[in-house]
């Protein structure tokens, strides 16, 4: 579990490209590597990945082939950039909100507005069914870092970034075009599937065996 607050900008040192269309993704942590073991939950880019080896302040993660496919995992290389995270700890505070680090759908950045103040505000499209599962003023994480969801259309929503968060992860060097890893708020998740099953679940007469 994590919180959308991103702790670093991390370097990519190396894609390898391993058997089964799989690839071993190895990221510079810096500092935050000296507390990150083998078998530890890190995000990145949004998307929650193993770290398999270290060496150094570099740190190992495998990505299969369904997470380079449906993230935008798949389109890094050495030299990219990417948000790292560490797993919260149960005392930590939570500055965002709870961030699970499993990607819904990817989405485009088809718009940006800058606004006076020196932010910016980013219009992203992607799937209905995942921007229906969002609301104004509610959270979403953009690879991986929480942000307020401004505008909810069909298929589109905004954000506003402040010079510090375009300052301190990918966003700042994003473009109209450029591709996002999308995770809706888990609670928005739960309520949806509430709903969808009450409507679908049958009235029972009162006192009715429904047991098998």
């Amino acid at each position: 579990m994590f919180s959308g607050i991103v702790e670093q900008l991390a370097p990519v040192v190396s894609v390898e490209k391993t058997p089964g269309r799989s690839a071993s993704i190895k990221v510079d942590l810096g500092a935050l590597a000296g507390e990150t073991r083998r078998g530890d939950s890190v995000c990145v880019n949004g998307v929650c990945l193993t770290a398999t080896g270290k060496q150094g302040s570099v740190v190992s993660f495998d990505a299969i082939e369904e997470t380079l496919r449906v993230t935008n995992l798949g389109s890094i290389v050495e030299g990219s950039k990417v948000n790292v995270e560490r797993s919260l700890r149960l005392n930590d505070r939570v500055a965002g909100h709870f961030v699970t680090g499993h990607i819904d759908k990817t989405g485009t950045i088809f718009r940006v507005e800058k606004e006076p103040d020196g932010s910016l505000k980013m219009f992203i499209k992607t799937d209905s069914d995942v921007v229906m599962l969002m609301t104004r003023k509610g959270s979403v994480a953009v690879d991986g870092i929480s942000l307020t969801v401004v505008d909810v259309s069909k298929d589109v929503f905004s954000v506003c970034l402040i010079p510090t968060t375009l300052s301190l992860t990918t966003l700042g060097s994003k473009r109209e075009g450029d591709i996002v890893n999308i995770e809706a708020d888990m609670i928005g998740k739960y309520v949806m599937r509430y709903l969808n099953e009450t409507r679908n679940c049958e009235p029972t007469r009162q006192g009715q065996n429904i047991s098998a």
